[in-house]
């Protein structure tokens, strides 16, 4: 069942045509295990904790059904982000098989706690799919990162983003992108960090802006159908994330598809309990994350 949608979900507090995407195939679709995670950062938009349930952590019986849905839709990755994923029960076994078919990315934050079970992914079969990792590094520096995720983490999470590429796993880094930045001087600093731990400094890099707490409600400006139309071209509108992919979540104890990793906090996103009922939904650009997509093309995704 899809949830209801409020009168603002096509037009906007201006009465002016809401800026949408039209989902034109499946490439990628995307699992969140859950909110819960070792770490407490004030800023995660996920309002992930150790003791955090919005998110329930799907078991594989559950996932499965979603897994073998997605190929039958061609899929062609499968993305993985929480909470720390590595603190289900079932996740071993989830990308265990979810490799036999497809690439798998896995978010994590790179410390001690996830970085235990590292060793039972290196026992899956080499017949498998690349199993690749994004390890959170939200500055080049240990004092910025440690002041948001706590004291000793961005070491840890440098020896684990090392201990990963060591172990021949491909690698990248999710960092932060704060307004007004000097991006060419943060990405210079984080390759010679790479360089310095016995990294190539030609890592992936992916920068994201403050996307806010859960159920957050910053102004932004609107983005109109117009607004699509005028300033993006259709190469560009269709490569934004909801037009190729799709997240599953397990949600008041139900799995569910949402429109893409960044909207799990509004139920108006929701597109049903089935990927392909998902694909035939419009998806109006409504939410304030909608508007980091539109104006800085930010992009979960790290296609294979």
């Amino acid at each position: 069942m899809i949830s209801l949608r409020s009168k603002n979900w096509q037009i906007t507090s201006t009465g002016e045509p809401r800026g949408y995407i039209q989902p034109h195939a499946l490439n990628e679709v995307w699992f969140h295990t859950g909110t819960r995670c070792n770490l407490a950062c004030d800023f995660c938009l996920e309002g992930a904790s150790p003791s955090d349930k919005r998110l329930q952590a799907p078991r594989f019986e559950e996932v499965k059904p979603f897994i073998d849905e997605a190929l039958e839709l061609g899929a062609k990755q499968f993305s993985f982000t929480g909470g720390e994923p590595f603190l289900i029960k079932d996740f071993i076994k989830i990308v265990e098989y979810a490799s036999r078919f497809n690439p798998c990315l896995i978010l994590t934050n790179g410390t001690d706690s996830p970085l235990k079970r590292l060793d039972a992914l290196l026992d899956i079969s080499d017949e498998h799919f690349p199993i690749s990792f994004r390890v959170s590094i939200d500055y080049p520096d240990s004092k910025r990162h440690n002041m948001g995720r706590g004291e000793g983490t961005f070491e840890q999470a440098i020896t684990g983003l090392k201990r990963l590429y060591d172990k021949g796993f491909s690698v990248s880094v999710a960092r932060h992108q704060d307004a007004n930045e000097n991006s060419e001087e943060v990405n210079r600093q984080f390759k010679q960090l790479f360089s310095l731990i016995g990294l190539p400094d030609s890592l992936n890099i992916v920068a994201f802006p403050d996307f806010l707490r859960p159920g957050s409600i910053p102004e932004v400006p609107h983005i109109t159908t117009d607004c699509m139309t005028r300033y993006q071209s259709k190469e560009q509108r269709e490569n934004y994330m909801c037009a190729t992919s799709k997240m599953i979540v397990k949600k008041n104890g139900r799995m569910q598809v949402y429109a893409c990793t960044l909207v799990d906090d509004d139920e108006e996103y929701c597109l049903g309990h089935s990927l392909k009922q998902s694909l035939q939904n419009r998806i109006s650009l409504k939410h304030h994350r909608c508007y980091s997509c539109f104006a800085y093309g930010a992009s979960c995704s790290e296609k294979c």
